[in-house]
């Protein structure tokens, strides 16, 4: 790819490209995929080598909840501590994973503004602004998840342990652990980004806030069963930390909904008119 090229990539999608009805042509939104995919790519390397230089740090924050998982319990337990990684380049795939891991987590913020940044060029003027603050909330949002996840893992770890019978030993391997520290993160992260996504498909128009309240009982069950499902220690502790704070967000989505398409219905009924009064002409 020559220099020009990958400006133009940093440049983001010209103004040409998108019509005056605010819609770009398939080639152009290829274009711009590749272009986003590129940033996050980049944005991701960026954060591993920097992760690279704090692996200590992140290590001991890795350790943490399982040193407190096993501290909560009896000492015969049957839990031990982490004493080994898998084949010769176990020391190795550590590093890739647990560094990968905390650049997935750190870059956050710019891979999900690629995201929204991606949809942003197919929307009106006033939905793009909309789409700005929604990228300001998704960050903190998922990131706020991530934290809810490692909070809550020493006790979920405490409950698996419980079910050790007694004479038998748990030996936990360091990449096991990891691989489940990681999908407990990011699942409580992701989650936390659903009733984002419900605004958004709020606002171009293709969920009304209306089903949203129509559904509310299905919505709240199906968010337990998620977190059911979703959670690796799948305990009820964890599926109700999850749980609960999706059924709230599900709420505050819901209310924004409903006022979004009130004002955007007497905005349509003050420019048509109310079909109830007689016409001055």
């Amino acid at each position: 790819m020559s220099i020009a090229g990958v400006v133009a990539i940093f440049r983001g999608t010209p103004k040409h490209a998108i019509g005056d009805d605010g819609r770009m042509a398939l080639s152009d939104h290829l274009r711009e995929l590749r272009a986003r995919v590129i940033k996050a790519a980049l944005a991701l390397i960026v954060g591993f080598i920097v992760s690279l230089f704090f692996f200590e740090q992140l290590f001991g924050l890795v350790m943490e909840p399982y040193l407190k998982a096993v501290e909560m319990m009896d000492t015969d337990s049957g839990a031990e501590s982490l004493s080994s990684v898998n084949g010769a380049a176990g020391g190795f795939m550590l590093y890739l994973k647990l560094c990968g891991l905390a650049a997935f987590i750190g870059t956050s913020p710019i891979w999900l503004y690629q995201i929204w940044a991606f949809l942003m060029p197919g929307l009106h003027a006033h939905e793009k602004k909309m789409s700005r603050i929604f990228v300001a909330v998704a960050s903190p949002l998922f990131l706020v998840g991530v934290l809810l996840g490692y909070v809550t893992l020493p006790k979920g770890l405490e409950i698996l342990f419980g079910f050790i019978p007694d004479g038998l030993t748990n030996i936990v391997e360091f990449s096991d652990y990891l691989s489940f520290l990681s999908r407990t993160l990011l699942v409580f992260g992701i989650a936390f980004e659903i009733p984002v996504f419900v605004i958004m498909l709020n606002r171009i128009g293709v969920l009304p806030g209306a089903a949203l309240a129509k559904y509310r009982a299905w919505i709240i069950v199906g968010s337990f069963v998620f977190a059911a499902i979703a959670t690796p220690s799948g305990d009820p502790f964890t599926m109700t930390i999850m749980a609960g704070p999706m059924v709230v967000l599900f709420g505050v989505s819901e209310v924004i909904a409903r006022a979004h398409d009130r004002r955007k219905a007497n905005k349509r009924k003050d420019m048509i008119g109310d079909p109830d009064v007689p016409s001055v002409i």
